[in-house]
């Protein structure tokens, strides 16, 4: 249908230029396609290859154009003209916090599926929710309730660094004119005592707009994201213990 036109156009000016085929990601995936992949259509690596093995894509890094049309594509097949520009969107959910909240995570910005479903980490394959259930000590939260029992149950608070801005899908690496979130209303209740940040795009932008504001210092944390695919659940789980110790050092 509509993808015809102008994804075989665009395939057949970048396939000359596109030189690994499916044989070789099969047996070593470029992980750094399959985490933007994941960013724009919230695929986990395995489903990234059924992906295009379907659509018979072998990939190339360096060819910008060919990125250009994957990205542009999306999980079902048909050419999605939304993702040809970033979209100015507003933080839809708020703040997870109450008056005995000591140790608050930060987040870049909420997902594609966290979006959907008005509630952090969203997303099946984002690990946050399995981790904190270990680093607790808990069974994992099933429900928005459990989840958010589990974390105010441990005086943990969560939000995110970004109030608006610019994002194609879920790619942090597309986000552009930021406008943070106020701290204030957590900080001028809660009595927060660390910060941590989830992942190295988080700590940057907290960095930036957030810091200089507070003078607060944050944390950065190892991001639970799919994408981050250097870091197993249990890789995970001893960075993040941090915040069980933090929260046992700061609680009477």
């Amino acid at each position: 249908g509509t993808a015809g036109g102008g994804a075989g156009a665009l395939c057949s000016r970048s396939a000359v230029k596109a030189g690994a085929d499916l044989r070789m990601i099969r047996k070593k995936p470029d992980e750094k396609i399959y985490a933007r992949l994941f960013d724009m259509f919230s695929l986990n690596p395995e489903e990234c290859f059924l992906w295009t093995t379907r659509k018979k894509i072998s990939l190339q890094a360096e060819d910008a154009a060919w990125m250009d049309l994957i990205f542009r594509w999306n999980g079902s097949g048909s050419w999605n003209k939304n993702l040809k520009e970033d979209v100015m969107l507003s933080h839809p959910i708020p703040p997870l916090y109450d008056e005995h909240s000591k140790i608050l995570i930060l987040g870049s910005f909420p997902s594609v599926k966290s979006r959907e479903q008005q509630f952090f980490y969203g997303h099946k394959q984002n690990r946050f929710w399995r981790v904190m259930a270990q680093v607790l000590g808990c069974a994992v939260p099933e429900t928005v309730e459990q989840k958010k029992e589990m974390l105010l149950s441990h005086h943990i608070a969560v939000w995110d660094v970004i109030a608006s801005c610019e994002i194609t899908g879920s790619s942090d690496a597309s986000i552009r004119d930021v406008t943070p979130n106020d701290l204030s209303e957590i900080l001028g209740c809660a009595d927060i005592r660390a910060i941590y940040t989830n992942g190295g795009k988080a700590q940057q932008l907290y960095q930036k707009y957030i810091f200089p504001v507070t003078g607060r210092e944050a944390v950065a944390l190892p991001s639970t994201s799919p994408a981050n695919a250097g870091y197993s659940l249990e890789r995970l789980v001893e960075a993040w213990r941090s915040v069980r110790s933090a929260s046992e050092d700061v609680l009477p």
